[in-house]
Protein backbone atom coordinates (compact mmCIF):
# COMPACT_ATOMS: atom_id res chain seq x y z
CA UNK A 1 0.00 0.00 0.00
CA UNK A 2 1.22 3.03 -1.37
CA UNK A 3 0.96 6.08 1.45
CA UNK A 4 0.44 9.78 0.19
CA UNK A 5 1.47 12.53 2.73
CA UNK A 6 -1.59 15.74 2.63
CA UNK A 7 0.03 18.82 1.10
CA UNK A 8 -0.09 21.94 3.07
CA UNK A 9 -1.20 24.36 0.59
CA UNK A 10 -0.97 28.53 1.25
CA UNK A 11 -4.20 29.78 1.18
CA UNK A 12 -4.56 31.56 -2.35
CA UNK A 13 -7.50 34.02 -2.79
CA UNK A 14 -9.77 32.74 -5.94
CA UNK A 15 -9.77 35.89 -8.68
CA UNK A 16 -12.81 36.00 -11.28
CA UNK A 17 -10.42 34.66 -13.77
CA UNK A 18 -9.98 31.31 -11.66
CA UNK A 19 -13.39 30.66 -11.18
CA UNK A 20 -14.21 31.49 -14.97
CA UNK A 21 -11.60 28.71 -15.79
CA UNK A 22 -13.84 26.27 -13.44
CA UNK A 23 -16.85 27.16 -14.99
CA UNK A 24 -15.64 26.30 -18.35
CA UNK A 25 -13.92 23.14 -17.25
CA UNK A 26 -17.25 22.37 -15.55
CA UNK A 27 -19.49 23.07 -18.72
CA UNK A 28 -16.85 20.46 -20.96
CA UNK A 29 -17.54 17.74 -18.04
CA UNK A 30 -21.11 18.02 -17.82
CA UNK A 31 -20.84 17.30 -22.07
CA UNK A 32 -18.70 14.56 -21.69
CA UNK A 33 -20.47 12.68 -18.36
CA UNK A 34 -24.47 12.32 -18.61
CA UNK A 35 -25.69 13.37 -14.89
CA UNK A 36 -29.00 11.76 -13.49
CA UNK A 37 -31.53 14.60 -12.93
CA UNK A 38 -34.35 12.66 -11.61
CA UNK A 39 -35.07 8.97 -9.61
CA UNK A 40 -38.84 7.16 -9.20
CA UNK A 41 -39.20 4.04 -7.59
CA UNK A 42 -41.73 2.15 -9.77
CA UNK A 43 -42.77 -1.30 -9.85
CA UNK A 44 -39.97 -2.83 -7.71
CA UNK A 45 -37.33 -1.07 -9.56
CA UNK A 46 -35.36 2.47 -9.03
CA UNK A 47 -35.94 4.68 -12.39
CA UNK A 48 -33.25 6.73 -13.03
CA UNK A 49 -33.22 9.71 -15.20
CA UNK A 50 -30.74 11.63 -16.98
CA UNK A 51 -30.04 15.64 -18.37
CA UNK A 52 -29.95 14.09 -22.10
CA UNK A 53 -33.45 12.46 -21.70
CA UNK A 54 -32.78 8.61 -21.29
CA UNK A 55 -33.79 6.52 -18.14
CA UNK A 56 -32.61 3.36 -16.95
CA UNK A 57 -34.56 0.55 -14.54
CA UNK A 58 -32.80 -1.34 -12.10
CA UNK A 59 -34.95 -3.74 -9.55
CA UNK A 60 -34.01 -3.23 -6.34
CA UNK A 61 -34.47 -7.05 -5.16
CA UNK A 62 -30.37 -7.99 -6.13
CA UNK A 63 -29.11 -4.60 -4.54
CA UNK A 64 -28.16 -4.82 -0.79
CA UNK A 65 -28.25 -1.29 -0.56
CA UNK A 66 -31.57 -1.30 -0.56
CA UNK A 67 -32.40 -4.09 1.89
CA UNK A 68 -35.21 -3.02 4.54
CA UNK A 69 -36.34 -0.57 2.63
CA UNK A 70 -39.77 0.82 2.66
CA UNK A 71 -41.89 2.14 0.06
CA UNK A 72 -41.60 5.39 2.34
CA UNK A 73 -37.68 5.35 2.26
CA UNK A 74 -37.91 4.88 -1.76
CA UNK A 75 -39.94 7.83 -2.09
CA UNK A 76 -37.61 10.24 -0.16
CA UNK A 77 -34.50 8.93 -2.58
CA UNK A 78 -33.00 12.04 -4.20
CA UNK A 79 -30.22 12.36 -6.75
CA UNK A 80 -27.12 14.09 -5.30
CA UNK A 81 -23.51 15.14 -6.14
CA UNK A 82 -24.32 16.52 -8.72
CA UNK A 83 -25.94 14.00 -10.48
CA UNK A 84 -23.13 11.08 -9.48
CA UNK A 85 -24.91 9.30 -6.56
CA UNK A 86 -28.63 8.48 -5.03
CA UNK A 87 -29.16 9.80 -1.85
CA UNK A 88 -32.21 9.02 1.18
CA UNK A 89 -30.98 11.54 4.23
CA UNK A 90 -33.53 9.13 6.49
CA UNK A 91 -30.86 6.32 6.05
CA UNK A 92 -27.95 8.31 5.34
CA UNK A 93 -27.51 6.66 2.40
CA UNK A 94 -25.35 7.46 -0.41
CA UNK A 95 -25.10 5.32 -3.39
CA UNK A 96 -22.78 5.53 -6.80
CA UNK A 97 -25.33 5.49 -9.72
CA UNK A 98 -22.22 4.57 -11.69
CA UNK A 99 -21.64 1.94 -9.14
CA UNK A 100 -25.27 0.83 -8.91
CA UNK A 101 -25.29 0.25 -12.64
CA UNK A 102 -22.13 -1.70 -12.31
CA UNK A 103 -23.94 -4.55 -10.31
CA UNK A 104 -26.14 -5.20 -13.65
CA UNK A 105 -24.12 -7.34 -15.75
CA UNK A 106 -26.14 -7.30 -19.29
CA UNK A 107 -25.58 -3.30 -18.39
CA UNK A 108 -21.94 -3.94 -18.54
CA UNK A 109 -22.14 -6.19 -21.89
CA UNK A 110 -23.69 -3.60 -23.29
CA UNK A 111 -20.91 -0.96 -22.06
CA UNK A 112 -18.26 -3.05 -23.35
CA UNK A 113 -19.84 -3.87 -26.57
CA UNK A 114 -20.56 -0.46 -27.16
CA UNK A 115 -17.52 0.73 -25.92
CA UNK A 116 -15.69 -1.79 -28.25
CA UNK A 117 -17.18 -0.44 -31.32
CA UNK A 118 -16.83 3.42 -30.34
CA UNK A 119 -13.17 2.50 -30.23
CA UNK A 120 -13.16 0.18 -33.65
CA UNK A 121 -14.04 3.16 -35.62
CA UNK A 122 -11.43 5.42 -34.20
CA UNK A 123 -8.71 5.90 -36.97
CA UNK A 124 -4.95 6.21 -36.95
CA UNK A 125 -1.73 6.93 -38.73
CA UNK A 126 -0.76 3.02 -38.63
CA UNK A 127 -4.05 2.34 -39.48
CA UNK A 128 -4.79 4.43 -42.12
CA UNK A 129 -1.05 3.54 -43.45
CA UNK A 130 -1.71 -0.18 -43.57
CA UNK A 131 -5.27 0.43 -45.31
CA UNK A 132 -3.34 2.24 -48.17
CA UNK A 133 -0.71 -0.65 -48.48
CA UNK A 134 -3.49 -3.16 -48.84
CA UNK A 135 -5.33 -1.26 -51.42
CA UNK A 136 -2.03 -0.98 -53.69
CA UNK A 137 -1.74 -4.94 -53.12
CA UNK A 138 -5.46 -5.69 -54.56
CA UNK A 139 -7.13 -4.77 -50.98
CA UNK A 140 -8.02 -7.53 -48.45
CA UNK A 141 -6.76 -11.19 -49.36
CA UNK A 142 -9.63 -13.46 -50.13
CA UNK A 143 -9.89 -16.25 -47.46
CA UNK A 144 -9.40 -19.58 -48.81
CA UNK A 145 -12.37 -21.86 -47.78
Amino acid sequence: MKIVKAKSLPDVPITEADIDKAIVRGRKLKRVYANACSVRYEDDCISIGFSDGSRIMLPVAGLPEFEGFSTQDFEQLEVGFGGKALCCEARDLHVSITGLIATSQPLMDLAVSLVASHNGRKSSAAKSAAARANGKKGGRPRKEP
